[in-house]
């Protein structure tokens, strides 16, 4: 798979990118956590709130206009109740957005965003070799999340949360993302 480093934006610490990120979508006046003090999986909320806001999805990944968006978690939930603080009383272009916790595999569709939690490595190639091509943004943390098909994977470097996007999955979703997220990613593939 042809990745490389994202070119995009200037090297260096990932801490002033994760405030330039957040500030660069209009979200870090609403943190009032410092950025040191945040855990993984708060820095891992914030970011799928903000993926939702800078991804394209088709007209037919959702029912009807006022149709939420749908985040949602398949495996194991290190969130906590992060993920459902960080959405609560927020919507994006006037949809309301709602977390999910996934059972079944009839509900991935469900989803504008499902995040694959690594507790779902052993068959992680299942689930993306099916929900390829429906019009679902796939998140994960494993290694080789982006190289089975997924479209944005959390890395960690130096201890801090970082991203790869993989172009060709998106786009076989039928999704478009942002040039303003692919320019936080570490690496982007298929570009």
């Amino acid at each position: 798979m042809n990745c490389s480093p994202n070119i995009l934006r200037p090297a260096g610490r990932l801490m002033p990118k994760l405030f330039g990120f957040f500030a660069l979508f209009g979200f870090f006046a609403n943190i009032t956590l410092h950025a040191d003090t945040l855990t993984e999986y708060q820095v891992k909320a914030l970011f799928l709130f903000n993926f939702a806001k800078y991804v394209s999805w088709p007209t037919n990944a959702f029912s009807q206009t006022n149709t939420p968006v749908t985040i949602g978690v398949l495996g194991k939930n290190n969130f906590g109740g992060g993920l459902e603080t960080t959405v609560e009383g927020k919507s994006i272009n006037g949809r309301q957005i709602i977390i999910r916790f996934i059972e079944k595999e009839s509900d991935w569709n469900k989803c504008q965003v499902l995040f694959i939690s690594s507790s779902e490595n052993p068959r992680l190639a299942e689930i993306l070799g099916k929900i390829k091509a429906m019009p679902v943004l796939t998140v994960g943390e494993s290694k080789q999340f982006i190289q089975q098909g997924g479209i944005i994977n959390f890395i960690k470097k130096e201890g801090k949360v970082r991203l790869e996007i993989n172009l060709g999955a998106a786009e076989l979703a039928g999704l478009q993302i942002s040039s303003k997220l692919l320019n936080v990613a570490d690496s982007v593939c298929g570009k």
